[in-house]
């Protein structure tokens, strides 16, 4: 069965793109353009292999998307990949502190990506 993917971006260009680059790679995707339809989604039962979250987004940024992903006792250890612009250590740091598995600084190519997943999620 298809690993499924949760990705979470306010740039319609840039869901569209992650999600073609993951279909291709065998995946099933969901996405969500803000932390809170994301985590709307997480707390109705969905439970995906992996997340893939922007950081700068409105309604609620990609950090507190982890912090309260992480509190939902089914998800507390789903990987969570950031795929952003930002490249500050210090928002590395937090994002590692709330529990984010990795850290991408866009753009990545669809081949790296896949390259990433397959080593943050066994069985990929």
């Amino acid at each position: 069965m298809a690993k499924t993917i949760l990705i979470v971006d306010d740039s319609s260009t840039m869901l569209m793109s992650v999600k073609n680059s993951l279909e291709i790679g065998g995946f099933t995707v969901e996405s969500a353009d803000d932390g809170v339809k994301a985590l709307n989604k997480l707390k109705t039962g969905y439970k995906p292999d992996l997340i893939i979250t922007d950081i700068n987004m409105p309604n609620m940024n990609g950090i507190d998307l982890i912090m309260k992903t992480r509190e939902l006792p089914a998800l507390r250890f789903v990987p969570i990949l950031v795929l952003t612009t930002e490249s500050q250590q210090a928002k590395r740091d937090e994002a590692k502190k709330y529990g984010a598995t990795g850290w991408l600084v866009k753009p990545v190519g669809g081949t790296d990506l896949l390259k990433i997943i397959k080593q943050v999620l066994p069985g990929a």
